[in-house]
């Protein structure tokens, strides 16, 4: 019984050793990207928490890859703003290309949205869904509100995705500089009013 208690406590603490390191090794490539593109790092990483589950390698159903699940146009559309283009489908997989590319990306979609009380769901649900089914989902005062937003969202699947990352984003707020959490949402607001 002593025994079989022992090896329970040695399991379970080398599972949250593996699980902790694996969901924190990127972390300063994420504080990197986010930096660069202004945006809040616990966003960054609820993206590739939910997209990858941190693995590098991760291929998706219709093709994407790497930590932040990627398709090759959002990829080459990064390459060419940087000036890096054309970039090898292959560099998908290496997470620093992988994660900058990403963050450009979901910090170019949230950036469509200056004047919503909270940008981050339409740039989650365009990252997730593609800006033509957000601007259908966002009629009317669902333009502005960001609840009644992920209330119109009519793809079950991209409104758990939005639900998902915007709670495990809370879990990470707490991993990254106080002056960078909500990166982002206040530089919208700024830009609206200016």
């Amino acid at each position: 019984m002593l025994l079989a208690g022992l090896l329970l406590a040695i399991a379970a603490g080398w599972f949250l050793h593996f699980h902790f390191s694996r969901e924190n090794r990127f972390d300063a490539v994420i504080l990197d990207a986010a930096r660069r593109y202004k945006i809040d790092p616990a966003l960054v990483k609820a993206v590739i928490w939910k997209e990858s589950q941190f693995n590098a390698h991760a291929v998706g159903r219709a093709g994407e890859r790497g930590l932040m699940q990627l398709m090759d146009p959002a990829a080459q559309e990064w390459a060419e703003a940087v000036g890096v283009y054309p970039l090898p489908s292959a560099h998908l997989f290496n997470p620093r290309t992988n994660i900058l590319a990403g963050t450009w990306f979901l910090a170019q979609a949230i950036s469509h949205y200056p004047n919503a009380d909270d940008p981050y769901p339409y740039g989650l649900a365009e990252y997730n869904a593609g800006r033509r089914n957000v601007l259908r989902w966002a009629e009317g005062t669902a333009s502005t509100n960001s609840r009644l937003f992920i209330e119109q969202i009519d793809y079950p699947s991209t409104k758990r995705y939005v639900r998902a990352i915007l709670a495990r984003r809370k879990r990470y707020l707490t991993q990254f500089p106080l002056h960078l959490r909500g990166l982002g949402q206040a530089r919208q607001r700024r830009w609206a009013r200016e």
